[in-house]
């Protein structure tokens, strides 16, 4: 699938920022670590673009479009859009995505 590109939102720019900035916290090695294995990740959707599932979550009130990848404990969530792999958000897997998501809309 030549062609294909991984486009990054700014939402999606800003979890990795935070991620990042508190894993430094403990550990600047650890912190580029993360961010090289997320962003490598992300990056293999290019040629592989249908390998994520659908957002259980999501699938249980009928919304099909948007995938996730797993980097543990991390989700990324993305929707392919043409020749275009849009990455959405970076969540931690631990945490429920209806409080995640409740708590975004609270900040807008």
């Amino acid at each position: 699938m030549s062609g294909v590109r991984v486009a990054w939102t700014a939402t999606a720019r800003r979890d990795l920022e935070a991620i990042i900035r508190y894993i430094a916290r403990d550990s600047a090695d650890k912190a580029l670590a993360v961010l090289e294995r997320l962003e490598s990740r992300a990056a293999t959707l290019t040629t592989h673009r249908e390998r994520g599932r659908v957002v259980p979550e999501l699938r249980a009130v009928g919304t099909l479009h948007y995938q996730e990848i797993i980097e543990r404990p991390w989700r990324i969530v993305y929707r392919v859009q043409g020749e275009r792999v849009l990455v959405l958000a970076v969540l931690d897997g631990r945490r429920s995505l209806t409080a995640l998501l409740l708590e975004r809309l609270v900040r807008i």
